[in-house]
């Protein structure tokens, strides 16, 4: 995956400035989000390594509908298929989300509960989060029934380990130190 993510990254920035220049930063994440689907599929892995498939044919596959070879993120699509790199789609629409986010100021922060977090306690959490990181709040909820209770909330930087699981591990720490 390191690879990947090394293999990726020239694409994703090249793929970030021209959206940024075009002002359409959310026309190119859903329509990577969607190429990125496209390659993630098993049956399309076989077609992307298949030389009898011309690389015409995966960038139209990978296209979403409505939108045309020609344009600018088709033009895109063509240069990764000349160098049968679509493979990579998935890293590079991660690693262009991740520069979205930077540009607009926005922290991505994986939640992690024991139970669902509802409507509310989300806004709650990420109007909190906002004051502490002074950044705009896009949270990923993930429920763990292993936490007992509380909430693990990882910034990418930080991790903050509100659960009881996380309590009683400090806890049994503290009384045999």
């Amino acid at each position: 995956m390191a690879q990947a993510l090394t293999l990726a990254r020239p694409y994703a920035r090249a793929a970030f400035e021209t959206a940024h220049a075009e002002g359409k930063l959310a026309d190119w994440s859903r329509a990577l989000a969607f190429a990125a689907a496209v390659s993630g599929d098993a049956r399309v892995q076989d077609l992307l390594n298949d030389p009898r498939v011309q690389p015409a044919q995966l960038v139209s596959l990978h296209l979403p509908s409505g939108m045309e070879a020609g344009a600018p993120f088709g033009s895109f699509l063509a240069a990764l298929a000349d160098q049968r790199r679509l493979s990579l789609l998935p890293e590079v629409e991660e690693l262009f989300d991740e520069l979205k986010r930077e540009s607009e100021h926005t922290l991505l922060v994986k939640v992690t509960s024991a139970l669902a977090l509802d409507a509310a306690q989300a806004e709650t959490l990420k109007a909190s989060l906002k004051r502490r990181f002074k950044r705009e709040i896009e949270i990923e909820a993930h429920v763990d029934a292993a936490l007992l209770g509380g909430v693990v909330i990882d910034t990418g930087d930080e991790v903050i380990d509100g659960s009881a699981r996380g309590r009683l591990a400090r806890l049994a720490t503290a009384l045999t130190h």
